[in-house]
């Protein structure tokens, strides 16, 4: 019903409450209207403003650097596998690589095999012969070359009250060529490193007979010929302890401390 039709209906105090419901109403509606169009406009603004930035900053992020995860392959220091060994890679502690495979050049073994010197040739008081060590040495590296040959050794130090003994072998130009064990006394626990390089030392010894260093020193006939020749026996007394025995020594050597020579 239009506003001029009611007016002329009613009259008096009926048209003057009906005027002030209907404008009471209008009011209510514009009021509830405005309020939830000033809610909306910030819930639209901040979806649409915000919701694509960090979808666009993660999606180019991930796409320009991506990771990269490091394997075993990469690094410099990779053990080797045992499941693939090679000849650069042999465990000389188990290996006979190389035994016996062919004879070594003509020019080694004419150095190796070279008659010993008499004048190299030492003797122990009690009458044993013997060759220094580091004449060995140099015999393998005048064969061999510095770096041609090594000690490998093949077991664990074992030492005793009284000594220590280890296992070694002996490689010459990447073959394995002997295996000996060495062993040295010693008087007291000071002396354990000492001993363990006269054990490496009387291992060598031993590896080198097999290439025929020195083997006259295990022939009985050269020994004799050698000692009757280049040696005598000489009476001497201990300096300390006054006892005296008789040992060996060489015809151009002198009786040295702890033995003073003297007669019976």
């Amino acid at each position: 019903m239009s506003l001029p039709l009611l007016t002329r209906s009613l009259r008096g105090p009926q048209l003057s409450k009906t005027l002030r419901q209907s404008l009471t109403t209008t009011t209510r509606y514009q009021s509830t209207t405005t309020t939830n169009n000033n809610t909306a406009k910030p819930a639209t603004t901040s979806t649409t403003s915000t919701t694509p930035k960090p979808t666009t900053t993660t999606s180019t992020s991930s796409t320009s650097t991506p990771k990269t995860t490091p394997t075993l392959k990469d690094l410099l220091d990779t053990p080797p596998s045992p499941t693939n060994p090679t000849e650069d890679r042999i465990d000389w502690t188990r290996s006979f690589h190389g035994l016996s495979a062919t004879p070594f050049p003509k020019e080694c073994a004419d150095i190796l095999l070279a008659p010993t010197d008499p004048e190299e040739v030492e003797i122990k008081p009690d009458g044993i012969l013997y060759l220094p060590e580091i004449k060995y040495r140099r015999i393998l590296n005048k064969a061999f070359g510095p770096g041609g040959w090594g000690l490998v050794p093949r077991s664990e130090s074992i030492v005793t009250p009284k000594m220590v003994t280890r296992e070694y072998a002996l490689v010459c130009n990447g073959r394995l060529v002997s295996v000996a064990r060495g062993e040295q006394d010693y008087f007291s626990p000071d002396g354990i490193p000492t001993a363990t390089e006269g054990c490496r030392s009387n291992a060598l010894v031993r590896c080198c007979k097999d290439l025929g260093i020195a083997s006259e020193l295990w022939d009985p006939r050269w020994i004799r010929k050698f000692k009757a020749q280049y040696t005598r026996e000489a009476f001497v007394e201990h300096v300390v302890n006054k006892r005296k025995t008789k040992i060996w020594v060489r015809k151009d050597d002198t009786v040295g401390y702890p033995w003073k020579e003297t007669k019976f």
